[in-house]
């Protein structure tokens, strides 16, 4: 996940133990803490022992690992080191900060070769600077050799449901999930089921009021609510909600699947090729990017990405409450909880959390008995869009060790890590965060006794929808140098200075520019392993356009008819 936030950090220092030995204390945190389980009690307690057995050589040592700040890392640091340093006696300094500072600080590693976290929880987004640049270690080799002392015998990988997000393009495991969320569809179900607004809808547009199924229908019901129903309960309300304000931010909520969501990659999954949702070429079977502008084949300016930045610009300015194009994305997730808001195309199930806490709380989205007023739903997509395209994204933060870390301390990191994603753990752990990682976990028993009360994240994540929403891929030869520049362009979008066909051709530019020094990088030192950019000479659009492998032609309507789906069917074809 990339936001950018104030700078708060929760380092937790473990006590010395309690107990008169580890499993005393795993009997005490299996019984308290981690009842709820894909494994059974004593299963659990055999886990917890080969914890103890494999921490014995790093007892007494103090690690430091780093993620972003969000609810499941916030029980990581706070409970999850208590417990952890109790049963094997390693001491762990969790701490967390904003995603803008964990990304400088992995680059600031990877470029200096200096240790500054022994373990760092860090996007599959960057899976394609991992695998390219070698600083980080290869798992699938890591588990086999030098970490296998360390490696949970019971980790299970194929139950990671996000594990095809953490592959090289070498076929290994360069990161091990550790929370994961998708950006869905969000609505009010209660004034969508109401027969008045029900009525008037249908009687405007010709259809259903439902969970829009294309981006027609979402501007339509965004129209709807803004102009025609305004007033809900003596509330004036709005139909969509989104930020802009010029901050890096700005730039991750586009990078984070916006433009694959009007269309503008090539089929596949998880992620287009040879046109990723970056709008980055790479050929299939190749391993080098080959060009981000039309003119060397890639889609950053193309006609479907013009069209969802447009989009975006229109819909904040036209159907959005005041103020939203100057919220960054901290600003914008509260007013949803203020209760004026009818929907949101981009909406991350991360904060799920925040969304179930009751009225006393200020979350006017929840009934007098803590029932969501909301739901959740697959996102709407573009005119540009065809079936076997990835349709938005989902982030996938992972365990990531380096090169250069000491190999004791990369050990100990790698047992903690493994501790916090562990079948032991994970039910208890999702049930804080509600950023599910495994398949055991999201279908265990307690999920579906729970499921009601999370508003569909459960039925989204038990169906097979789930692996259309895809993290960024590895396409991206250099995730930190690339996506800074993004929140600049866009930004340019809303404060008017370009329009959206020339800030994308700036954007897509910039990215040929800087792609072009990584060539030169890699051809003369191998500095991405041979995989760095290669990109195509420059040719007239025209010769890209509209041809198989590349961006989509201009469309003559960018606007077919509205189509949407009644919740409860969405919900049976989940089902089955």
């Amino acid at each position: 996940m990339k936001r950018t936030a104030a700078i708060t950090a929760a380092t937790v220092i473990v006590p010395r133990l309690s107990w008169a030995d580890g499993a005393d204390a795993a009997k005490h945190w299996v019984d308290t803490e981690f009842k709820q389980s894909a494994l059974s009690r004593d299963d659990q307690i055999k886990e917890l022992q080969w914890f103890i057995d494999a921490a014995k050589p790093f007892q007494g040592m103090e690690i430091d690992v780093l993620s972003e700040t969000i609810p499941t890392h916030s029980y990581e640091s706070e409970t999850l080191t208590k417990a952890f340093g109790e049963i094997t006696g390693i001491k762990v300094n969790h701490q967390v900060l904003g995603e803008g500072e964990v990304v400088q600080a992995v680059q600031t590693q990877m470029q200096t070769n200096r240790n500054l976290y022994d373990g760092y929880i860090n996007d599959s987004d960057l899976i394609g600077t991992h695998s390219r640049l070698q600083s980080a270690v290869n798992l699938t080799d890591w588990m086999a050799g030098e970490g296998k002392d360390v490696t949970n015998p019971g980790l299970d990988v194929d139950d990671f449901i996000g594990k095809a997000f953490t592959t090289g393009p070498d076929g290994k495991l360069w990161q091990l999930p550790d929370q994961q969320f998708a950006n869905l569809y969000w609505f009010r179900k209660d004034w969508f089921d109401r027969d008045d607004i029900k009525k008037g809808f249908k009687a405007k547009y010709g259809y259903d009021l439902g969970v829009p199924v294309n981006w027609s229908a979402y501007e339509d019901i965004a129209e709807y609510f803004t102009n025609d129903v305004k007033n809900v309960d003596g509330v004036r309300i709005y139909g969509h909600m989104d930020y802009g304000k010029r901050a890096p931010d700005l730039g991750w909520r586009m990078t984070d699947a916006w433009l694959s969501m009007a269309g503008s990659t090539s089929p596949g999954l998880p992620n287009g090729r040879p046109i990723d949702e970056w709008g980055i070429r790479m050929e299939k079977g190749s391993c080098n990017p080959a060009g981000a502008s039309i003119t060397r084949g890639g889609g950053t300016n193309a006609p479907a990405s013009v069209y969802a930045i447009a989009k975006w610009d229109e819909w904040l300015r036209k159907y959005a409450p005041p103020g939203a194009a100057d919220y960054d994305f901290y600003q914008s997730l509260p007013a949803l909880a203020t209760g004026n808001v009818a929907q949101q195309i981009f909406w991350y199930t991360a904060f799920t959390a925040n969304m179930v806490a009751p009225k006393s709380a200020g979350n006017n989205t929840v009934d007098d008995q803590g029932n969501p007023l909301w739901r959740m739903a697959p996102s709407p997509h573009g005119p540009y869009w065809k079936e076997g395209m990835k349709l938005g994204y989902q982030d996938c933060g992972s365990w990531t060790l380096f090169k250069s870390t000491p190999v004791d301390r990369r050990k100990a990191a790698w047992l903690y890590g493994q501790f916090c994603v562990s079948k032991t753990v994970d039910v208890t752990k999702s049930h804080v965060g509600l950023t599910i990682i495994r398949d055991s976990t999201v279908r265990h028993k307690s999920f579906t006794e729970r499921a009601p009360k999370l508003g569909g994240l459960v039925e989204f994540y038990r169906s097979p929808d789930r692996n259309l929403w895809t993290p960024t891929g590895i396409n991206v030869p250099d995730y930190p140098k690339l996506a800074q520049l993004w929140w600049q362009q866009i930004g340019d979008v809303n404060s008017g200075t370009f329009t959206p066909q020339q800030a994308m051709d700036r954007l897509a530019k910039e990215m040929d520019d800087v792609m072009a020094r990584m060539q030169a990088a890699d051809e003369q030192a191998k500095t991405y392993g041979g995989c760095g950019p290669r990109l195509n000479p420059e040719k007239d659009a025209s010769a890209w356009l509209g041809t198989p492998d590349g961006p989509a032609k201009k469309l003559d309507n960018e606007k077919p008819k509205g189509e949407t789906i009644a919740y409860d069917e969405l919900i049976k074809r989940w089902a089955e």
